[in-house]
């Protein structure tokens, strides 16, 4: 359906002009290493100079799209980004990994950190989930006297699905914002689909790939006392059931909102409740609070309302800004003829809708290096199609987020933090890791396919 207000009539032109953007964006990116920001940006203000262009729509959609999806998630990423800080700092994570471990025994301590990996990704990014946990994967490597790819295959992998699908981590967030997903189902179902992922990702470092990676740990980085599971030092730690509560909390909620609007009438004073405690920007400040309630020293007290701030809105800056060029870029692409070119022709192809989201998911995260950029790639390219190709908001988020996973490798940072700290070189950490990213990110996909040919999403 043409747009009531076209940024530009002409349907080739359109779509040769979103064709330069994109291309531009990825020789930026990929040939002179700009920042995405600048990458997204550029190309754009240079678009709107395309001949054809309604500049005052194009100037009007820009200005739409960058506000109206930052105003839906910019304050909800922040608080997210300030959980982040908080589990890091107050221990709660060095907890949440002991509890995975006494879950399923210490013999079983790769699956251990592939559980902990996958709680640990939907709030905290995984590089730096994993640049805490290296230690215990040392450690218990050598405890184990198993080689390094074993102990932290499943790991790697587990951290970077839920940091790519699950909200409330920022990129998985913004990619809902972007296409109008509902965020609790996408809490929900992506958990779901992440679950079966990780563990795809622990039978890759358990049997295919990590048997047959020879590196061992390193002294450098152990510490037995990591293993010692009632360390004098737990005193100072938070509490197994208050280490848990600042992720599950806001999780509960969000979910427990959208379940109550699919059950329950409006007037439901339950729903009613629900709607608002369950609002992200309430349930993840619930979650901050609860945090918070984890420091234990003054020293904590005195950073958790400055550092700890102050950093999160560092982390936060360029999620922010990128998601609002996403919502931009999406924005101007609705009021061009390209969609009903592209959606026209995808949908004659006879190929299953879901994969076009995937495959930007894909496309992103292969040519940037990074997951963040690749789901909200994959969203905001995708959104505007929605309507004419048949998708549901939340079954092309859940696609593109499981598609900006495959395959983590030399272009990307995780991969690089990963193979240094475990000592691998690329050509084997390419196998480990980009193997279970890219097993992962199939199973999790696959899941996501049953429950869309289900109607779950």
């Amino acid at each position: 359906m043409p747009a009531e207000h076209p940024v530009i009539s002409d349907p080739l032109l359109a779509i040769l002009g979103f064709a330069a953007v994109i291309v531009l964006l990825l020789f930026l990116i990929t040939r002179w290493k700009w920042h995405v920001f600048l990458a997204l940006l550029i190309p754009l203000i240079l678009f709107g100079l395309f001949p054809g262009i309604q500049r005052n729509e194009f100037i009007s959609a820009f200005e739409t799209g960058f506000g109206k999806t930052l105003g839906k998630i910019g304050v909800v990423i922040v608080l997210g980004s300030i959980i982040a800080e908080a589990l890091k700092h107050t221990g709660a994570i060095t907890v949440i990994t002991r509890a995975m471990i006494r879950l399923v025994g210490g013999r079983n301590m790769p699956l251990a950190l592939t559980l902990t990996g996958f709680v640990l990704g939907i709030a905290i990014f995984s590089d730096v989930a994993f640049v805490i946990l290296n230690p215990l994967v040392h450690s218990a490597a050598a405890a184990m006297g198993v080689s390094i790819g074993v102990m932290s295959i499943g790991l790697v992998g587990s951290l970077q699905l839920t940091h790519a699908i699950v909200p409330p981590t920022p990129g998985p967030l913004a990619a809902a914002a972007l296409v109008g997903a509902d965020i609790g189902k996408v809490i929900l179902y992506g958990g779901i689909a992440c679950l079966m992922g990780s563990l795809a990702c622990w039978i890759w470092g358990q049997f295919i790939a990590g048997p047959r990676i020879k590196t061992g740990p390193s002294e450098e980085f152990s510490d037995p006392e990591l293993l010692n599971l009632e360390s004098s030092n737990e005193t100072k730690l938070p509490g197994t059931f208050m280490s848990f509560l600042p992720i599950a909390v806001p999780v509960i909620l969000i979910t427990a909102r959208s379940i109550s609007q699919l059950f329950l009438a409006e007037t439901n004073p339950i729903r009613t409740a629900l709607d608002y405690l369950g609002w992200p920007v309430v349930s993840i400040a619930i979650g901050v609070a609860l945090a918070y309630l984890n420091i234990k020293n003054r020293e904590q007290k005195s950073a958790a309302t400055s550092d700890w701030v102050e950093n999160a809105l560092k982390v936060s800056a360029m999620i922010l800004v990128v998601t609002g060029l996403g919502g931009s870029l999406s924005e101007i692409l609705k009021g061009t003829p390209a969609v009903d070119a592209v959606a026209g022709f995808f949908v004659e192809s006879g190929l299953p809708t879901i994969l076009l989201p995937f495959t930007l998911g894909v496309i992103g995260n292969m040519i940037t290096g990074s997951t963040t950029v690749g789901v909200i790639t994959a969203a905001s390219l995708s959104a505007p199609l929605l309507g004419q190709i048949g998708l549901s908001p939340e079954a092309a988020m859940l696609s593109g987020a499981c598609g900006s996973v495959i395959i983590k490798y030399v272009n990307s940072s995780y991969f690089w933090i990963c193979t240094s700290l475990t000592r691998l070189t690329p050509g084997a950490g390419v196998f480990a890791y980009g193997g279970a990213t890219f097993a992962g990110g199939i199973v999790s996909f696959l899941v996501v396919c049953v429950m869309w040919k289900l109607g779950w999403i």
